[in-house]
């Protein structure tokens, strides 16, 4: 049976699932039993499409190519112009993609995606972080009493898969903390500084490489760390925490002699982001620490990204990868897809 999606946003991410659905269709066939289609499409910039028998993926990416898609030419059935909203209620998907441009301080507007997906019965595979962080009780209650499936395995490392190992391949351990090199930038950043680049240089050769934005401040003041911190809080350690709660400070403060003096004993600065079961609750932080050489997270330079699960039984595993990537998180949104369909009755 066809699995019938719908994009909600049609940027970078979504294109390049649609794009890797394309390449590998006949291998996911073969493979996982999976036979995706894409039946709508609604992104705020772009425009949005609608045919309930399917659109055709080379003309949907070419229009997405030319920024309109309203250049995806005219057939019968096809609908164009509904909102987000409305293409979630009253499209035939058995699931909603959702990758669009959403506030992390608020969630909005996925976490109302999500709620209208649930409430009309269609599964939500995603990698906004807000809704996760801001709304994981409410929203997996009401996709538990709906029926229907939430993953969001790209919200926390891209297409590495950190949160799946944590409930799949450690399942039956207790966890006792987690930590982790969560942001490609700021991890560059100092791998740079550790170069002899100062935090200036660093940042504008980074920002030069695509690899920080630029306006970097929730990359290099913890705030993107912060909402991941949250999100492995709750899926993983099922406590929730508020963005209070959590000590957070960037790498801002980071000089040329901190690194100087950290190297002379043994050690190197990386961006963390804890969290530690004590008791009947956690505590968390985002900090920029001193890390012994020995500690595998020392290691892990560049933009790529790494987390350690402290296990009573299995003792600390360390997983390392890609934490951000057009196809790595693309590849993210694939995996989830494949997981809905692989648990459909």
């Amino acid at each position: 049976m066809t699995h019938k999606l719908a994009l909600i946003g049609f940027g970078t991410v979504g294109q390049s699932l649609v794009e890797i659905l394309r390449e590998k269709g006949e291998e996911l066939r073969r493979k996982e039993g999976m036979e995706a289609e894409v039946v709508a499409v609604s992104d705020l910039l772009k425009g949005s499409l609608y045919h309930p028998e399917g659109l055709n993926i080379d003309r949907l990416l070419q229009a997405a190519g030319e920024g309109d898609l309203n250049r995806y030419p005219e057939v019968p059935g096809l609908v164009r112009g509904w909102d987000s909203r409305r293409t979630i209620r009253e499209c035939n998907a058995d699931t909603v993609v959702e990758v669009s441009y959403t506030d992390v301080r608020t969630g909005q507007p996925a976490i109302d995606h999500c709620r209208t997906a649930f409430e009309t019965g269609k599964n939500v595979v995603m990698t906004n972080k807000g809704p996760v962080a801001l709304a994981y009780r409410e929203l997996s209650e009401l996709a538990r009493r709906h029926r229907v499936g939430w993953n969001f395995e790209g919200t926390v490392m891209s297409g590495t898969p950190a949160l799946h190992m944590a409930r799949t391949s450690l399942a039956g351990n207790e966890i006792s903390e987690i930590r982790g090199i969560f942001n490609g930038t700021t991890n560059y950043i100092l791998t740079q500084m550790e170069e002899g680049w100062t935090f200036d240089e660093a940042l504008a050769e980074a920002q030069s490489r695509g690899i920080a934005e630029a306006d970097p401040t929730s990359d290099i003041e913890g705030y993107d760390v912060l909402y991941k911190v949250m999100i492995l809080a709750q899926v993983v350690m099922e406590t929730p925490l508020d963005r209070k709660e959590v000590v957070r400070e960037g790498i801002r403060g980071i000089t040329a002699e901190d690194i100087r003096q950290a190297r002379e004993e043994g050690k190197c600065w990386k961006l963390l982001g804890r969290i530690r079961r004590e008791g009947d609750g956690v505590t968390a932080s985002v900090q920029p620490l001193r890390l012994s050489l020995t500690d595998p997270l020392a290691g892990v330079g560049g933009t790529m990204n790494a987390i350690t699960y402290d296990c009573d039984l299995a003792g600390p595993i360390t997983l390392v990868g890609a934490g951000a990537g057009r196809k790595e998180t693309g590849f993210a949104l694939l995996a989830d897809l494949i997981q809905r369909v692989q648990e459909r009755p």
